[in-house]
């Protein structure tokens, strides 16, 4: 049986590569909201925001609480937490990575078929194929086949064989599939049509599918963000919600455009976790 000290060791020896890890309880779960975060009490929640971003040291919000910082992974407040690991987990984005979990042997055939291909873990079940380069997690892209990246874990089954090559487009457009195109126009009729100006009569086409409106969005947000001079994580949280209340459901949203976000809001001091954190929140605000 692993110890605990064993799983700690390995999960430093993976920080100290740069790899984000957190530990997982024995249901292979990230560790829960410690005791003075309970209910996400610290402020990590949308309606408690002006209590500040969370600065507890313990490993209590799942993959944010991933780190690469030794002091804080021997830390006394994460020991309880490393008592009750069974395994190592760690936050794929947060270290530049996508990993595709392949979870049965129709997804591995699938991929040897479609992907091109890069550095191989075995799991359990099928595999794990990780990538260079960072993308958005999605569950259920196509039968068997889960993306795990920004906002997202994955379990440390080993370094694998084989070499990690960049992040193709063939995976990025897995999140097209992720809703079928049917889907998608249900989703989009079902709501409230947007009144514009440049909108066909009707309700026509989506204005979202306008680039030029998509941008125009994004500029703007941006430029909320870099005005701020005080409550930077209110208006960093209000910017994205805005965003994605507009375009978050109809799938014109790129990686690209997120970055845009992100940069603007790190250029006023927000750090990834906080950024990531706001997204996640605005995401749950939304029911996304």
């Amino acid at each position: 049986m692993t110890q605990p000290t064993d799983i700690r060791r390995v999960a430093l020896a993976l920080a100290s590569t740069g790899v984000p890890v957190l530990p997982l309880s024995r249901g292979k779960r990230p560790v829960a909201n410690c005791g003075s975060c309970t209910k996400s009490a610290c402020g990590d929640r949308p309606h408690m925001l002006a209590a500040g971003p969370c600065r507890c040291p313990s490993p209590c919000h799942g993959w944010a609480a991933a780190t690469t910082d030794p002091d804080v992974l021997t830390s006394p407040s994460w020991a309880p937490a490393w008592r009750g690991a069974s395994a190592v987990a760690y936050h794929p984005g947060g270290a530049g990575l996508t990993v595709v979990d392949l979870d049965d042997d129709a997804a591995v055939a699938w991929a040897r078929a479609a992907l091109p291909r890069t550095r191989t873990v075995a799991t359990t079940r099928g595999e794990h194929w990780i990538y260079q380069g960072a993308m958005r997690s999605a569950n259920g892209v196509r039968p068997g086949v889960d993306i795990k990246s920004l906002m997202s874990y994955a379990r440390w089954l080993g370094p694998g064989t084989g070499i990690t090559t960049s992040l193709p487009g063939a995976v990025r457009a897995l999140l097209e599939r992720d809703q079928p195109t049917q889907a998608r126009t249900a989703h989009a009729a079902a709501r409230p049509p947007l009144v514009m100006s440049a909108a066909p009569g009707g309700g026509g086409a989506c204005p979202h599918r306008s680039p030029a409106y998509l941008e125009r969005g994004i500029a703007m947000a941006v430029q909320r963000i870099t005005d701020a001079r005080t409550a930077i994580h209110n208006t960093t949280y209000g910017a994205f919600l805005a965003v994605l209340s507009t375009h978050g459901r109809c799938g014109c949203l790129t990686d690209a455009h997120i970055q845009q976000l992100f940069t603007a809001a790190h250029a006023r001091g927000e750090s990834p976790r906080h950024c990531t954190d706001a997204w996640a929140n605005a995401q749950t605000a939304l029911g996304m």
